[in-house]
């Protein structure tokens, strides 16, 4: 992501500047610049702000619905794979076909040698 331009407060300094141009005089205007541009970019800004804080609440509850369901996904796995072990026995094709390592392609377990007593 590039580098912002612009300050991260942003709009709370263009409230401040509408208060004091408002205050020195509501018709100034530089060029085509004048108070309503600056106040209409300053609701645009609030409307887009409101727009992405529904957003990322409609994406939060979307994330917390996903991981609900892959939880709920995964423990339903786990049960078939369990209970394919449980029919087929934990060396069978078929639990290997839902996914489990048959007892035969296991590593053994190696034995490390137990540390020397020391005097």
């Amino acid at each position: 992501m590039s580098k912002k331009l612009f300050p991260t407060d942003i709009l709370s300094q263009a409230i401040e500047v509408q208060a004091a141009w408002s205050q020195i005089d509501e018709g100034l205007a530089f060029g085509q610049l004048n108070m309503s541009a600056l106040v209409m970019d300053m609701n645009g800004l609030r409307n887009i702000e409101h727009s992405l804080a529904t957003l990322e609440t409609q994406l939060t509850e979307m994330r917390n619905q996903r991981d609900a369901l892959s939880q709920s996904s995964w423990d339903k796995v786990k049960r078939v794979r369990a209970g394919v072990k449980a029919t087929f026995g934990d060396d069978s094709s078929q639990y290997e076909m839902i996914g489990g390592t048959r007892l035969s392609d296991r590593k053994s377990m190696r034995k490390s040698p137990l540390p020397a007593e020391q005097p």
